[in-house]
């Protein structure tokens, strides 16, 4: 059996565990309905934009812009994006696991699939399986508009150089506190919307300026916001993420320290009972 010393060593420092995960979490909720926040106010606009240019390329004819050329699709870039911080459950292994079954469902339809990784989780636990053709780390602390703007740059400018035909974006959607959505999102080429039988006949529309410019300014625009609110749902998702396991953590512990705790007792009692049987065999050696 453990000595007293151990056993009261192991409940000390699960109670100091327990009051980090206990700071993590009261941390992890505040920053989460600032996230919240951002994710409500982010999503009606990206998703406008992005029904905007599917309808806008369901009714044009013909390649008006680069990005929205059909060509066989050969190559892939595959963006994951995770945290730069760990402590948050299944948070990134789960996203990295649908990272690897896509690509190995994709090799065969694809000569060439690279991947680009935004957080520090995403590349240490796939580079070591696949070449990261780009990692962008520590960019998720403060996620900001300016950031997703240059990952929308470096996605662009690699499509219109034809390094690849096809882009996916893959990311953790918030839904609520307890659970996230891994989420793949087709970035380029923009596809129509689908149309069914009984949907009106779309309506014609007079552009200002040109359709050639309005493609030019919107289409790298949706890039930009689409990059823009996947980081916004991976920092909601992962704060709900941690706030849930660092809680889990905490219950762990109390139970941890209970158990702990009637070892000790019943450790001590024994050697009351051992003390005491000693000094009565003492004393009856004494009186024989």
């Amino acid at each position: 059996m453990a000595s007293l010393k151990s056993i009261k060593k192991r409940i000390a420092s699960v109670k100091n565990t327990r009051q980090i995960t206990k700071a993590m979490k009261m941390v992890s909720a505040a920053k989460l309905r600032r996230a919240q926040e951002n994710v409500v106010a982010a999503r009606p606009y990206a998703g406008k934009l992005a029904e905007v240019l599917q309808s806008l390329a369901g009714n044009l004819e013909g390649d008006l812009h680069p990005l929205l050329e059909k060509r066989d699709a050969k190559k892939l870039l595959l963006i994951v994006v995770t945290s730069d911080r760990g402590l948050c459950g299944g948070f990134n292994g789960n996203l990295c696991k649908a990272a690897e079954h896509f690509i190995k469902d994709k090799q065969g339809e694809f000569e060439e699939i690279s991947l680009m990784t935004v957080g520090r989780k995403g590349y240490e636990a796939l580079r070591h399986r696949h070449e990261i053709a780009k990692n962008f780390p520590n960019v998720l602390a403060k996620p900001s508009y300016q950031t997703a703007a240059m990952l929308a740059h470096e996605v662009i400018d690699g499509y219109l150089a034809e390094e690849y035909d096809q882009v996916i974006l893959l990311f953790n959607a918030f839904r609520t506190v307890m659970s996230q959505d891994i989420t793949f999102q087709q970035l380029l080429p923009v596809e129509p919307e689908e149309k069914t039988l009984g949907d009106e006949t779309p309506v014609e529309y007079i552009y200002e300026p040109s359709v050639a410019e309005l493609l030019a300014e919107i289409l790298p625009k949706n890039i930009e916001v689409q990059i823009f609110k996947a980081m916004l749902e991976s920092v909601a998702a992962e704060h709900g993420a941690r706030m849930t396991a660092m809680d889990s953590a905490s219950k762990n512990a109390n139970e941890m320290i209970g158990k702990l705790t009637l070892q000790y007792n019943r450790a001590r009692q024994a050697a009351i009972t051992t003390e005491l049987t000693e000094i009565i065999s003492g004393a009856e050696s004494i009186k024989g």
